[in-house]
């Protein structure tokens, strides 16, 4: 990549492991289901009126929606609620292996030995990290953190055919159109009254609001997309990826306050080099 794009690409893990993490304050205010339908209903606000209605493909968005938005932002941010940001940063790296063992089955894409060992190395580094001291006795959290992981995973290979027939930041927008108010649905379900939350939230959880659906959302993909439309996935993925668990530790670190252990890091640190085993191709590789 040149020095535009990867200075673009950057900015990516910037946003999105400081917005995974000061998204942990505003759970005061609003909970984790309920916060996420407003990310997405926010986003969709903004852009939806920039794309028309991708006609043909609203039941096959709707189905990746689903999967990629609704379920997994649920299952994510509830474990994130439930266990402290920085180790939440570092286990939601499982997404990579899980990405690649689900294209193995969905899209038979084979992976390579490195590949597998990769995966093998990053499992080794979650055991590792779950025990931390920090984490004893928050098993659902971690479990939650790691499954939702998983379901981004699945999602990103469902949504990955549509990438091909519509405009990227046109199915980002009708994605959140449709996850934004089925979230904003089921939390008003499970967690009650969904406008007591909204009429009491403190004015700085709203700004945490305000920044994932109007600023993070866009901006983030805005910048993926751009860099990924000039560059191949495998220069791009190793600048996101490897840039979200520094962002998002430091974040926790003076933002929240949060003293990670030693488990932590050494876990994080076996996750992420398993990460760039996955992720590295060598240049017979890239040429096949």
């Amino acid at each position: 990549m040149n020095l535009k794009d990867t200075l673009v690409a950057s900015l990516v893990p910037i946003f999105l492991g400081f917005g995974f993490v000061i998204a942990k304050p505003a759970f005061e205010s609003f909970p984790p289901v309920l916060l996420m339908g407003l990310r997405f209903t926010f986003a969709a606000s903004i852009l939806i009126w920039w794309f028309p209605v991708p006609r043909g493909y609203l039941k096959k968005i709707f189905i990746a929606s689903f999967i990629a938005n609704t379920l997994q932002y649920s299952i994510t941010y509830t474990g994130l609620d439930l266990i402290d940001a920085s180790a939440a940063v570092l286990l939601v790296q499982t997404e990579v292996p899980f990405g690649v063992i689900f294209a193995y089955f969905i899209l038979k894409e084979t992976p390579t030995l490195r590949s597998i060992i990769g995966i093998g190395i990053a499992f080794v580094g979650v055991y590792i990290l779950t025990g931390s001291p920090n984490l004893d006795g928050k098993f659902l959290g971690i479990f939650l953190t790691i499954l939702g992981s998983a379901v981004w995973a699945l999602g990103q290979v469902v949504v990955k055919p549509l990438s091909k027939e519509i405009h990227p930041l046109a199915l980002v927008a009708w994605l959140a159109f449709f996850s934004g108010p089925i979230l904003i649905g089921v939390s008003s379900i499970i967690d009650g009254n969904t406008f007591n939350y909204i009429n009491s939230a403190k004015f700085d959880h709203w700004i945490i609001a305000i920044y994932l659906g109007f600023f993070m959302q866009p901006i983030t993909y805005g910048c993926f997309y751009y860099v990924l439309k000039n560059n191949p996935m495998y220069k791009v993925l190793p600048v996101v990826t490897m840039g979200i668990p520094p962002t998002g530790l430091l974040a926790a670190i003076f933002l929240l306050g949060e003293e990670p252990t030693a488990e932590l890091f050494i876990g994080g640190l076996v996750i992420i080099i398993g990460v760039i085993m996955i992720l590295y191709k060598s240049k017979a590789e890239v040429k096949k």
